[in-house]
């Protein structure tokens, strides 16, 4: 397997200028309606002032940054925190929050948190959850029980969580599958829009939007990406081709693809890879990789918010790494592919040759 090639790019080139275009453009506008005095300092009236994309066909224009509802958020009795947290990212221009009926454990504290500042900011987001049930009976008590943690008569968009083989592809079809209770959702005003995520395999993902016209997709996503299984080879092209909503998660790799972050203990890491090294690009380093690539967002947990806050900077300050730069991250995170490829099917621990 090789790095990003001429090839690549040029085929998705097209789809990439369109959306850095729009993306300057946007937060040059925002800026212009701000006023000069809001323009340097990060507490400046952001809610405008962070560049968007598309997502997909939906309608939404969505933040570079997007927030996801997994670490500090899914902790058990952490409110001090997340609520603050959440409040924070909306304050800043989050326009697209993320979670699941499984973040969390069984009391979904994804969802409670963010629940709790639905009920006074619904508004100001693109509301996001996902079921892990496969049948259309299981995912429709999941949604009902989603609509009362969120405080919201309806989601924005509700997708399948982490399919990741082809027996999930067929599950979900079949009679009496999830598809159907997304059909009924959405016909019955509950949800907008329909979804999928998944990060074990891109081809398992392609076929399940060859089947059904899913309106966006979440996939992993990161600079390792190119070295095992790669997600751009297959599944991206197919997206854009589709004009999806392009969502994309596992930036950091819960960190171990960043320098400086030292991994959990071998026995706690999930994956095939065990490694116990740091990674080796920065946060900044890791979000414009995936940025630079046409995608809508991307989003990602945060433990405080210091990392909100950073995350939003590099969102705000985006531009576009070029041919050279994209490769020359891919070679830089080469030596630890492993580790931030450790949702990926069968990831290898040693680098390839």
């Amino acid at each position: 397997m090789t790095g990003t090639t001429r090839r690549d790019l040029f085929k998705l080139g097209a789809a990439t200028a369109a959306g850095l275009v729009a993306t300057r453009l946007a937060g040059a506008e925002a800026l212009a309606a701000a006023g000069p005095a809001a323009a340097p300092l990060i507490p400046f009236n952001p809610r405008t002032a962070m560049p968007t994309r598309n997502l997909g066909r939906t309608g939404h224009r969505v933040g570079l940054f997007s927030l996801g509802g997994q670490a500090a958020i899914e902790q058990p009795n952490h409110e001090k925190v997340t609520i603050p947290l959440i409040e924070r990212a909306l304050d800043l221009g989050v326009n697209y929050i993320d979670t699941s009926a499984r973040y969390g454990g069984e009391a979904r504290w994804s969802e409670q948190y963010i629940g709790q500042v639905m009920k006074r900011r619904r508004g100001e987001a693109f509301l996001a959850t996902k079921t892990h049930d496969r049948t259309a009976d299981g995912s429709l008590r999941l949604l009902e029980t989603s609509l009362k943690l969120l405080n919201t008569d309806h989601v924005d968009l509700w997708q399948l969580h982490a399919i990741g083989t082809m027996d999930d592809v067929e599950r979900v079809c079949a009679k009496g599958g999830a598809l159907e209770a997304f059909v009924k959702a959405r016909d019955q005003k509950l949800v907008r829009f329909l979804g999928l995520s998944g990060h074990a395999d891109p081809d398992v993902l392609a076929e399940a939007i060859r089947r059904f016209p899913f309106d966006t997709v979440l996939m992993a996503f990161n600079a390792a990406d190119t070295w095992h299984l790669p997600f751009k080879k297959t599944l991206l092209p197919l997206a854009v081709e589709k004009e999806m909503g392009i969502i994309a998660m596992k930036i950091p790799a819960r960190g171990r693809i960043l320098e400086g972050v030292p991994p959990p203990p071998v026995d706690k890491q999930r994956g095939t890879a065990k490694h116990d090294r740091p990674g080796t690009l920065t946060i900044k380093e890791a979000l414009r990789y995936t940025l630079s690539h046409p995608v809508s967002t991307a989003i990602i947990g945060v433990d405080n918010i210091a990392q909100l806050e950073e995350n939003v900077r590099i969102a705000r300050d985006f531009l576009p790494l070029n041919a050279v730069q994209l490769t020359a991250l891919e070679e830089k995170v080469r030596p630890v592919y492993g580790q931030a490829q450790w949702f990926k099917r069968d990831a290898p621990a040693n680098p390839p040759k």
